[in-house]
């Protein structure tokens, strides 16, 4: 599945059910003490919140990849070579106004002629292919383990417990925020009336004199432990909680609901060679299908053209590959997926996706070593339930059990909040010294979403992955005889290494050093990758 799903409501859930129940130098030197650079105190202006991740650490103390030094000061004019970075993702709006100009288009292709023009098994597939078809919601992997009934499946049992747990936690949830909306609603309208306006803050709370009235006092109460819980204004809140609310409906309706059958390919997913489903239509199938949307702006949205967001990399096109769903992926999807972008001319993939059964590994394993033969760099995101990839595999990887790789063209990623020091590492972020490679900007990201000028704000290893596949792209548009492994190495050994003890999955008990979270101990800058790349043949 996307793996932006699990942490919509993360922040909430967190606190309040736990309180309730050329000439340029690489800079490589280790960052060896927090106080070798001043931390960021003050909040992040606007501009700063929709920017953080091009920020430079040393200039603006902030856990950016130096994407805008890294324009201004090495690639300044230079066009470089057009890059194709293919999305397996959900659905892609190549409408956006910040996206219509970087959609790659198969020029092979007559649209909508009903032919296979390029005789590539893909009839119309002009901006990609949608091997999803009309499908959105589906059930998580273990959930089809138990609706299969057979109890002999090895993971049966494991996956029968996973369940029961996850349906009564997520009942939880559900009661607990109908609880809280609730409140808040009657709260509201007693506060709004007092204040005479509707977009208080909590400093609008503070300043009210309640006198005996006994609502009022429990409505401000009320007010102000929402508030406290990190919300700029009620309107945030309010977003925020229905925004999880509907997640969490979305969880137990569709991904837990054993009885589901959300699959419209007509195919079987269970056979390889049963191909030829899906159609053209790379599209989003409702606007809340909005996740491969914000990964395509964090790669590449237009640069520089008065909208919206920046992307991290200029000269590239975005081939978008639907085969992700709102709830897991079937590995046959993927790995047909991953075989289709190669095939078309993509040097990168990006696959903001994963879980954690997976029936047919071997398919995807297949695919993701067919990459690395055709030379396709493979960015993955780690993941968003804080545990140690070293000990829990989670799919799509590229070895079993820590053991050999099977290419040497895919890169893990991890997440990066907008807070240099201790907290810097995203709470939710997966990690693991074998199997995460790097770390990046991945919490509290802005970019493009479904509709023709919209943007929002998202977090994930989902969001730390584009960043990444975004400096790969920039790599290999300027230095295109890199080999794919090449470009890998760069990303891995020009980051930013830091020796502090970081807080891991967000619990203050647990802190490791930074380095042992990842295989390369660093976190990805672009600046110095793209003066590590021009010294390598």
């Amino acid at each position: 599945m996307n793996f932006i799903k699990p942490i919509l409501f993360s922040a909430i859930a967190a606190t309040f059910l736990t309180s309730c129940g050329g000439g340029a130098k690489v800079l490589s030197t280790p960052i060896e003490n927090i106080d070798s650079i001043p931390l960021k105190i003050s909040p992040l202006t606007d501009t700063q919140k929709h920017t953080w991740g091009h920020l430079d650490l040393i200039q603006d103390t902030i856990p950016g990849m130096s994407v805008d030094k890294a324009y201004t000061e090495i690639i300044k004019d230079k066009k470089g070579k057009t890059v194709i970075v293919a999305v397996i993702d959900s659905g892609i709006d190549i409408e956006h106004e910040d996206l219509d100009g970087v959609i790659w288009t198969n020029e092979k292709e007559i649209p909508n002629n009903g032919i296979d023009d390029d005789k590539n098994g893909y009839i119309d597939d002009i901006h990609g292919w949608n091997f999803l078809g009309d499908t959105y919601d589906e059930q998580l992997e273990y959930v089809r383990v138990l609706a299969t009934g057979d109890e002999k499946n090895p993971d049966y049992a494991r996956a029968k417990k996973e369940y029961d747990e996850e349906y009564a936690k997520y009942l939880n949830y559900k009661t607990q925020y109908d609880q809280l909306l609730q409140q808040l609603k009657g709260a509201d309208e007693l506060i709004s009336a007092k204040l005479n306006k509707s977009d208080y803050n909590l400093a609008d709370l503070e300043s009210i004199q309640t006198g005996d009235n006994e609502d009022l006092t429990t409505a401000v109460a009320i007010g102000k432990y929402i508030l406290g819980l990190g919300f700029e204004d009620v309107n945030a809140a309010k977003k925020d909680l229905n925004n999880g609310l509907e997640s969490i409906s979305e969880r137990l309706n569709y991904n837990l609901n054993i009885k589901l059958q959300g699959r419209k390919t007509g195919d079987n997913p269970d056979d390889l060679t049963d191909v030829g489903y899906g159609n053209g239509n790379v599209m989003p199938v409702k606007d809340s299908e909005s996740h491969g949307t914000h990964v395509a702006g964090i790669i590449a949205a237009e640069r520089n053209n008065g909208l919206g967001v920046n992307g991290v990399a200029n000269n590239v096109k975005i081939m978008s590959v639907r085969a992700v769903p709102n709830g897991d992926e079937y590995d046959k999807d993927i790995a047909l997926a991953i075989r289709y972008a190669v095939d078309n001319g993509a040097q990168i993939i990006n696959g903001s996706f994963g879980k954690y059964y997976s029936p047919h590994s071997d398919w995807v394993r297949d695919a993701i070593a067919y990459a690395s033969e055709k030379d396709v760099l493979f960015v993955n995101a780690a993941g968003n339930e804080g545990q140690d990839l070293d000990v829990k595999n989670c799919f799509p990887n590229d070895q079993i059990d820590n053991g050999p790789e099977v290419g040497d063209t895919f890169v893990t990623v991890g997440a990066l909040e907008p807070k240099y020091g201790p907290e810097m590492v995203a709470g939710f972020s997966n990690y693991g010294k074998i199997n995460v490679d790097v770390f990046s900007p991945g919490a509290k990201i802005y970019s493009t979403v479904p509709g023709s000028d919209k943007y929002d704000t998202k977090g994930g290893t989902s969001m730390a992955s584009p960043a990444v596949a975004g400096v790969a792209a920039l790599i290999r548009s300027q230095y295109p005889k890199l080999s794919a492994a090449q470009v890998k190495q760069v990303l891995m050994d020009s980051g930013l290494p830091v020796n502090i003890d970081v807080v891991v999955a967000g619990d203050p008990s647990n802190k490791k050093p930074f380095g042992d979270l990842s295989k390369s101990h660093k976190m990805v800058n672009a600046y110095n990758a793209l003066i590590l790349a021009s010294k390598l043949k």
